[in-house]
Formats: structure tokens, C-alpha cells, sequence
């Protein structure tokens, strides 16, 4: 009798810790795994580290090219920017807080991670490499003074957003009637200086440039080279991407449903005299020719 009643016991006990451990979840977000746990859910998948990522440029199309490749049903993409390799503050965490930051996967998934401010920063190249030095490489790049533009409209509506004073983009771009070439915005389209950081650490076939321009006005031949570039199975096809006339650029199908970039996509650029921008495109020649060098191909940039 002693034993029936002591077993009873334990069995209650073993299902009071059940019981907490399942509210403990619920309340948690539903995931038994501790945060930088890369243990498996309940349908056998895994956080797992990228196996591409997409490196930059910043304002080159970078959200764009991940929602497209996130149509393709073998990859997974990660939901936000996760600056883990060009911020102290998250490299510091190491990769098991990195790995927590990627969405679930299985073991036929491509993981892939955005953060264009990788292209730009010194550290990045040698940190990834460190992680995994047979990782792929993305690299969207676009006219180099329509990025600049594009960036300065992004800084400007953020500014304006939060009530704070700005510049015109003339009196920060010139200086005494030329460019200023300590302008941030114009440093960050100077792409072979970024590149050529990149090829100390990677080989160039481990990275692949992606017309940003081409993107833009006809997706498909760029998703299938990118396609072609992560070992995927070709299976995003034309029929993934509609014209919105209203939008003026390309929106995405898949499984019936439609989904077009948010509304600061597309946005109108800031104003810039003609003059001053005939003087970006020149500044810009020859940087732009030493890029195409290295690249092994050119672009109809100015």
C-alpha cells in the first residue's frame, strides 16, 4: 500500500514539471529549446548558420534579392538584418547567439542572411571566412550615384521622420563646387576599395555580383544565374513576378498570393541638379573601371 501510494506521488510530481515546463514555453514563444540551442523542433528542422549570405551594397536592391530567393521552396532566409559580423556589441555574443538568430531549417535548406553593412566594413571579410570559409557570397551592386542618391533619400526620410534638421544633398556631396570625397554615403559606392577586401580573405568565385539595375527591370535572369550560383534546383520561374503598375516595379507570386516590398521601395529620390550629378558620375569613372576589372565584367553605370 506504501508503494502505491509513493508511486502515485511520483507520478504527480513527474507531471507537475511537465505542466510547468509546457507553460514556461507557451509563454516563451512556444520553443523548448534554450536561445542558443540549435536542438531540433518538432518537425525535425534546425537553426542552423547561413550557407550564403548577402553581403551588400546598401540601398542596392539587398531586400529585394532576399524575398526573391526565399521563393524558392529549399531556402530559408533570415527576417531581419543581424549586423553580427560589422558590430562589436553582436560579435562579441559569438556564433551560438548568431546561430539563434537564423530561422528554422532542414537539412536540404539553404540558410541565407542579409546585412549589407558587411560590404563596407573592414572586419567582416576575415570574421565570416573565420566561420566558414566555404560560405557563398552575394553582392548586389547598382549604379554607384543612383545608390548614393538612394541612400541620402533613405537618411533624409528617417530625419524627417523624426522632426530632426537636415542638409541638402548638394551642400554634402560638394564642397567649393567639387566632390567632397569624405561624404560617407559616397565611400560606401566606391566598390572595388570594398571589394578588394573581400578578395584578400575569398577567392572570386565564392562571390557572386548580381546586377541590382537588372533586378529591377527584369527579375527572373538574375534570380536564375543566383539560382545557378547556390547549387539550387532551378524552381522560381517568370511566373513568381508581376509588374505592379501602381508600385512601378516588380512584385512577387507564389502559392496564389502576392506580395510587393514595403513603401520604401521605390521611393522618389531626392532632388539633385544635373550639373552636380555629372560630377558624381565623372568622380565616379574610375573607380567604376577598377571594378569591372576585378570582376571580370561591366555595367551601363552614368
Amino acid at each position: 500500500m506504501l508503494w502505491t501510494v509513493l508511486l502515485a506521488l511520483l507520478v504527480l510530481l513527474v507531471l507537475q514539471t511537465q505542466l510547468s515546463e509546457c507553460f514556461r514555453d507557451l509563454r516563451s514563444g512556444g520553443s523548448a529549446a534554450p536561445p542558443h540551442s540549435p536542438l531540433s523542433s518538432f518537425n525535425g528542422t534546425q537553426q542552423r548558420l547561413p550557407g550564403a549570405i548577402i553581403i551588400g551594397v546598401r540601398k542596392g536592391g539587398t531586400r529585394a534579392l532576399l524575398e526573391m530567393l526565399n521563393l524558392h521552396p529549399d531556402v530559408e532566409v533570415a527576417k531581419a538584418e543581424v549586423h553580427f559580423f560589422n558590430v562589436e556589441e553582436h560579435y562579441r555574443r559569438g556564433l551560438p547567439w548568431y546561430r539563434s538568430q537564423m530561422p528554422y531549417s532542414l537539412p536540404s535548406q539553404l540558410t541565407i542572411e542579409k546585412t549589407p553593412g558587411y560590404f563596407a566594413s573592414p572586419l567582416a571579410p576575415a570574421r565570416i571566412w573565420e566561420m566558414n570559409p566555404s560560405v557563398r557570397l552575394l553582392l548586389i551592386v547598382r549604379d554607384p550615384a543612383e545608390r548614393l542618391v538612394s541612400d541620402y533619400t533613405q537618411v533624409l526620410h528617417n530625419r524627417l521622420t523624426r522632426h530632426k534638421p537636415y542638409q541638402p544633398l548638394e551642400e554634402l556631396l560638394l564642397h567649393k563646387g567639387q566632390i567632397d570625397p569624405g561624404y560617407k554615403a559616397l565611400q560606401r559606392s566606391l566598390y572595388h576599395l570594398h571589394l578588394a577586401r573581400w578578395l584578400d580573405v575569398f577567392p572570386l568565385e565564392q562571390i557572386h555580383v548580381v546586377d541590382g539595375d537588372a533586378l529591377i527591370r527584369d527579375p527572373f535572369p538574375e534570380l536564375r544565374k543566383a539560382e545557378k550560383f547556390l547549387n539550387l534546383a532551378p524552381r522560381i520561374n517568370p511566373s513568381n513576378f508581376y509588374y505592379n503598375t501602381t508600385k512601378g516595379f516588380y512584385c512577387l507570386m507564389s502559392a496564389g498570393h502576392d506580395k510587393c516590398l514595403d513603401e520604401s521601395k521605390g521611393r522618389p529620390h531626392a532632388p539633385l541638379s544635373i550639373q552636380a550629378f555629372r560630377k558624381l558620375c565623372l568622380y565616379f569613372r574610375k573607380a567604376n573601371q577598377l571594378f569591372f576589372e576585378m570582376v571580370g565584367r561591366s555595367f551601363s553605370w552614368c
